[in-house]
């Protein structure tokens, strides 16, 4: 288990704890050991062998493997006197800090409404979360409500199990052979965080890392041929891997050697290719790959939903296997993370930073007008009562006449009682389906977590199959996925709608997040993140800006 930036060690344990010491920077991924971080690609390093088995002049400038030492140590919960209470977690857990209500009592209900803020904040979905936190951090005034009695949005983990039941209107009871009903929190859209991934660099800059505990993914497995195949992350799976001929590895290596060298700032690394003209096509063409191993590198390491990125310039495919690399050297496993309880989490670890700095939360409050003058948002009006504001977020639920339908997703949350097949008994993992090898325009997801997570009762997994929706029958798309994971004891069916804004809010001042997509990170969240953070402050975001200041509380009894 890793707690990623844990405070400084002279914070005690335990609820009566001193005011924290002000960051200095971005604390590290907890105790990352000596092999991961800077340095050449990871990816890079576990071919390096592979190819140098049959050659001895293809071992230079690969780079070292597996120096790394063992998993961190878990990091002891530290229950701080403020923190809100999590989903899922004991009843004791303490009280939420000042402007953290569920529900508030009438008279303080009446005095926030009839206030004025800088931004208001509708639903509270991951994006709307972490945007309250940054304004509040920068000194806004936030008002941030959600109509359901519950924090996540559409990202939440639902607890018991029973309310999961009742949301899928499935009939009957809940069979005993599902344990009790709260060691669940299943969550409703599947996505890990990637080690080094932007999500990460915002915990770390805020420490909304002190509110949660993570995990790194077992394993990241990639579909071909009808069978699955383990994403090599040391010298010796790479070696003993079918996933690529002998010689389509020395070829692949030399690839990722030259990914891990590109430097955008640094002509010479270029080796005759324009990163702001070549196309990624061409780049593969340039080191001779096949097309398994583009399918490999296009979806498995650079993360993309569909092929379309083959012929735009390559500088962002390359640099993101630069990430998919950096993230897995951190820990060797795979480059993935889990917060422990679930994803529902991380909206609760944004919302407590968000209250912190005098954001306030109204949960269970009814939405009915969003008050719009002279085509600027100017108030939002609940239960009879106006509250004020220069500028609002929100999910596109609140504002259905100023997005569009841009797609539809399903997913499909599968209980199982075994870890999926032909995963060395994994107890969480990744597994993509590549578009080619089913025949497809975009891939197929399957992620998978258990009971190690603290998200099903003893010796159960939870497997979530998603993709884009593509024709009439979403059902029959994902067959490929959940005939991997059979027998399945019970199985949830959505299919959602997916919509973009129409208003990007320049003039109405109403700026709208995007419905999160099928992938299983959380990249193109982050992305929307800085977007609409632009649309809003007229300045590119800097996560500079995220830092909490010093002499901030922190939510603690006293100021440094």
């Amino acid at each position: 288990m890793a707690g990623i930036g844990a405070p400084s060690s002279s914070s005690p344990s335990g609820g009566g704890r001193g005011p924290a010491q002000p960051p200095k920077g971005p604390a590290p991924l907890a105790r990352s050991s000596p092999g991961g971080g800077g340095g050449r690609s990871s990816v890079a390093s576990i071919f390096s062998s592979a190819a140098a088995s049959s050659s001895s002049s293809s071992s230079s400038g690969a780079g070292s493997y597996g120096r790394r030492g063992p998993e961190p140590p878990p990091r002891p919960r530290r229950p701080s006197p403020s923190a809100a209470p999590a989903r899922g977690r004991p009843p004791s857990a303490a009280p939420p800090p000042p402007g953290l209500a569920r529900r508030p009592l009438a008279s303080a209900v009446t005095a926030a409404m009839n206030e004025e803020y800088d931004v208001i904040v509708l639903g509270t979905g991951l994006t709307e979360c972490i945007l309250s936190g940054i304004m509040s951090v920068n000194g806004k005034k936030v008002l941030h409500m959600d109509r359901n009695a519950y924090y996540g949005g559409e990202s939440a983990s639902i607890t018991p199990l029973e309310d999961l039941y009742k949301r899928f209107q499935l009939p009957g009871a809940i069979p005993e052979s599902m344990g009790r009903g709260r060691d669940w929190n299943v969550d409703l859209i599947p996505k890990f965080l990637m080690a080094c991934g932007q999500l990460v660099k915002m915990l770390l800059y805020t420490e909304v890392t002190r509110y949660l505990d993570f995990k790194v993914i077992e394993g990241s497995f990639v579909y071909k041929g009808g069978k699955i195949y383990k994403v090599p992350s040391t010298e010796a799976e790479a070696l003993a891997s079918s996933l690529m001929g002998l010689f389509e590895k020395r070829r692949f290596r030399k690839f990722l050697v030259y990914v891990a060298n590109f430097d955008e700032n640094d002509a010479r690394t270029f080796e005759g290719v324009d990163p702001k003209k070549t196309t990624m096509r061409d780049v593969y063409k340039k080191f001779d790959l096949g097309q398994d191993v583009i399918d490999f590198t296009g979806h498995a390491l650079a993360l993309y939903r569909t092929d379309e990125y083959l012929d735009q310039p390559c500088q962002e495919t390359i640099n993101r296997i630069k990430l998919y690399s950096e993230s897995l050297a951190r820990y060797g496993k795979s480059p993935y993370l889990y917060p422990l309880y679930g994803l529902g989490e991380l909206p609760q670890g944004f919302a407590r930073l968000s209250a912190i700095y005098g954001g306030t939360y109204m949960l269970n409050k009814p939405i009915e007008e969003i008050v719009v003058e002279n085509g600027k948002v100017v108030g939002v009006k609940s239960e009879g009562e106006i509250a004020r504001c220069k500028q609002l977020i929100c999910d596109p639920s609140y504002v259905s006449d100023r997005v569009k339908k841009v797609g539809k997703v399903i997913r499909v949350i599968c209980i199982l009682n075994h870890p999926i097949k032909n995963t060395n008994d994994a107890n969480s993992c990744q597994i993509i389906i590549p578009q080619n090898q089913v025949n497809r325009k975009s891939d197929i997801y399957v992620c998978m977590i258990s009971s190690a997570h603290n998200v099903a009762a003893q010796g159960k997994y939870i497997a979530i199959v998603s993709t884009t929706v593509e024709t009439n029958e979403p059902d029959k798309e994902i067959k490929p996925a959940m005939d991997l994971l059979e027998p399945i004891e019970q199985k949830f069916v959505s299919v959602s709608d997916l919509f973009s804004p129409t208003d990007l809010g320049r003039e109405s001042q109403i700026f709208i997040s995007r419905t999160y997509d099928a992938t299983t990170h959380f990249e193109t969240t982050c992305d929307d993140i800085k977007d609409i953070y632009k649309r809003m402050m007229g300045s590119e975001f800097d996560f500079e800006e995220m830092k909490r200041k010093k002499n901030d509380i922190y939510g603690e009894d006293e100021q440094q």
